[in-house]
């Protein structure tokens, strides 16, 4: 399914734009590469995320967005 994302710098795009980075505080806790790699919680709701603009700005951001609808509630520079 696809849907809009709100880049904070280049405003609402296709998804198709850009390439996703992963849960941001996710159960990896750190304990190695791998687990930081691998080990997420894949929640059915709503999570932090971390996404690439790969066909505009070319700059890393964060993103709030339900799993379940694909409904994006924020994003924000990342920092």
């Amino acid at each position: 399914m696809s849907f809009l994302l709100d880049c904070p710098y280049c405003g609402r795009r296709p998804v198709t734009e850009f390439g996703y980075g992963g849960e941001t505080g996710g159960a990896g806790g750190g304990e190695s590469l791998a687990d930081e790699l691998y080990l997420r919680d894949n929640v059915a709701g709503v999570q932090r995320e971390s996404w690439f603009h790969r066909f505009g700005c070319e700059r890393w951001f964060v993103a709030e967005r339900d799993t379940r609808t694909n409904a994006v509630l924020a994003t924000a520079p990342l920092e």
